[in-house]
């Protein structure tokens, strides 16, 4: 990937990061599924009215906002209501990583070279270090939710693989018009009418921003990003660079939270970037192969 597009990824990095505070805040107010699906209606409202159903089958649209709204993140909030910390969470659910680049080389043929093996292996060993020394931040509950929303995103990632280049605008919006209803209706079902007028009458202005928040920065912003990025280049040469969540989760977290960030977490981010730095090798030894003068004997 060109330099501008590593700057392009760190910022959507930044944005996923720093917005698990923002999540474990807003759900002081909000349940789990109204809170999602209130972020994924003012993704569709009011963009669907002024942009143009993207140019490929709605079933697909509808596929992607299912994946994204309701699997990944319906349980992704669900886990981060009681179950788990900011911080841990932004570390679990960088398992997608390796989900999307297991499914992109499955069902695309797309290459995993040694080098980038022994850097996810690298990146694992940061991963293992929190789930292996945490401090007791997570349920079992909590961990499974969260991996089973990873999954859910590398799902995500891949059917953007397989639709290719479109208006990313366009389709977070209308994907999102496709994730809210059953979000909202599961709200309804789980709190009850009487509970969520209520949450919603009385919601803060620190709460409503952070929803906003939710639609156009995380979503229009960050997903826009990181999907422009998964058309122009291979997966493994993107997914990767979501392992700098954690760093800027857990940051947030220490900062904002006062979440404690002991010698174990420190050393799991410094696994995770070195990983993301032998990634970064790997990705550059083919171009500069090619790039190479040849020369000849005779």
């Amino acid at each position: 990937m060109p330099f501008r597009d590593h700057l392009l990824a760190l910022l959507a990095v930044a944005i996923w990061g720093t917005n698990f505070v923002l999540i474990r805040i807003g759900l002081d107010e909000l349940s789990p599924m109204l809170f999602v699906g209130l972020r994924f209606f003012f993704c569709a409202i009011p963009l669907v009215f002024f942009l143009p159903r993207p140019a490929v089958a709605y079933r697909l649209v509808a596929a992607y906002g299912l994946l994204i709204g309701c699997g990944q993140f319906g349980l992704l909030f669900w886990a981060m209501q009681s179950d788990i910390s900011p911080g841990l969470a932004s570390l679990v659910v960088q398992l997608q990583v390796f989900f999307t680049i297991l499914l992109a080389a499955f069902l695309f043929g797309e290459p995993v070279r040694w080098l980038q093996r022994a850097a996810l292996l690298l990146c694992f060993a940061g991963l293992f270090a929190i789930i292996v020394f945490t401090d007791g931040s997570a349920t079992h509950r909590g961990v499974m939710l969260v991996l089973a929303a990873a999954l859910f995103w590398a799902l995500g990632n891949v059917l953007i693989k397989r639709i290719g280049a479109l208006d990313i605008v366009a389709f977070l919006a209308w994907s999102s018009l496709a994730a809210a209803p059953p979000l909202l209706v599961a709200a309804l079902w789980l709190d009850g009418w009487t509970p969520t007028i209520a949450a919603l009458s009385s919601i803060s202005w620190t709460t409503a921003s952070i929803v906003a928040w939710q639609a156009i920065g995380n979503t229009l912003i960050g997903y826009g990003i990181w999907n422009r990025l998964l058309e122009r280049h291979p997966a493994a040469a993107v997914t990767p660079w979501a392992l700098m969540v954690p760093v800027f989760g857990m940051s947030a977290s220490w900062l904002i939270l006062d979440e404690s960030l002991l010698w174990w977490k420190l050393l799991a981010a410094a696994l995770v970037t070195s990983g993301l730095a032998v990634n970064f090798v790997a990705l550059d030894q083919p171009r500069k192969l090619k790039s190479s003068p040849s020369y000849r004997s005779d």
